[in-house]
């Protein structure tokens, strides 16, 4: 007997319904999310172009700072100011509980940081200006700014602002003796750059790559003003410094915060890659004079001295 050839319409609906399964694609079906955008910053980036590990350097384990001395100039009142500036970086222990550097060494709490003061005194015909600057970065994030703060005083008054790094964003809070800019606090980006730790940061380049890139960068710190800081988008080019420019072999940095303001750094080739000259579009220039190691801050006095610990000042 010849079988049938006729296929049940059951089955024939099954497999109808299973090959118009098979030629939908899954998309067709349910759309997939659209894919976030990867993260690609270039200050956290691994292999980028700066060297995140630049700081772990056994150098920075003597236990002394690292104080460079330069010639500056920076206008005040429409006038070139000449005056000595100092750039002080040191290995420090912070503690987590207050963010400052630690008294107690046995603490479970404890980070290393690199401090980088900034200061300088500034005479006028006027009164004299005074400026100092704080910059805290974790040792093994030279790019990635952990705290500041920065203070100026003159006759006029005195302003403070201090910068923190909750994870998320920048947390400032000011007082100043700006009409406008009496007190408060505001939020700013966090993964930029900030110009006042240039001079710090710049030292991390992977400088034989010769890299060009661009990064946010807010606007110098440093001074007695509160105002919402500015934020530019800057392009970095690094390139040889020619050698009648500095004292040694050199990089030179140009950071083009736009087009009509260029500032240009200089660093020494070998490590740990000193600043050596500096020029920004404002009328401020760092040439260095000196640059040495040693422990600038007074010697605890020994336990049993106790008039002396009464008065001996802190760091």
């Amino acid at each position: 007997m010849r079988r049938s050839s006729i296929v049940p319409i059951g089955m024939l609906l099954v497999a109808l319904s299973g090959l118009g399964a098979a030629c939908t694609s899954d998309s067709a079906q349910k759309p997939k999310p659209t894919p976030k955008a990867p993260t690609d910053n270039v200050l956290t980036r691994r292999g980028s172009f700066f060297n995140q590990q630049w700081a772990m350097d056994t150098l920075w384990e003597d236990g002394l700072a690292e104080v460079a001395t330069y010639a500056a100039e920076r206008v005040v009142y429409g006038e070139a100011r000449k005056f000595e500036y100092t750039l002080i970086t040191v290995k420090e222990e912070f503690n987590q509980q207050f963010n400052v550097k630690t008294d107690d060494y046995q603490r479970r709490d404890l980070f290393p940081v690199m401090k980088v003061n900034e200061f300088c005194a500034i005479s006028t015909e006027n009164y004299p200006y005074h400026f100092l600057t704080s910059l805290f970065f974790r040792r093994d994030q030279p790019t990635i700014l952990h705290k500041m703060t920065t203070s100026s005083q003159e006759w006029c008054g005195n302003t403070f602002k201090a910068i923190t790094d909750d994870g998320l964003q920048y947390a400032q809070i000011y007082n100043s003796y700006w009409d406008g800019q009496g007190a408060g606090h505001r939020q700013l980006r966090r993964e930029v750059l900030f110009e006042d730790a240039l001079p710090y940061t710049l030292r991390s380049l992977r400088f034989e790559r010769k890299p060009n890139f661009v990064v946010p960068v807010y606007e110098l710190q440093q001074t007695s003003q509160a105002k919402a800081p500015t934020l530019y988008q800057a392009l970095f080019q690094t390139e040889d410094a020619q050698t009648e420019t500095t004292s040694e072999p050199a990089w030179r940095v140009t950071v083009a915060l736009d087009a009509q303001k260029k500032n240009v750094y200089w660093f020494a080739k070998r490590y740990p890659n000193t600043l050596l000259r500096q020029t920004t579009w404002d009328g401020r220039t760092l040439l260095l004079k000196e640059v040495r190691r040693y422990a600038y801050w007074p010697k605890k006095p020994a336990p049993s001295d106790t008039t002396a610990a009464a008065t001996q000042p802190r760091m």
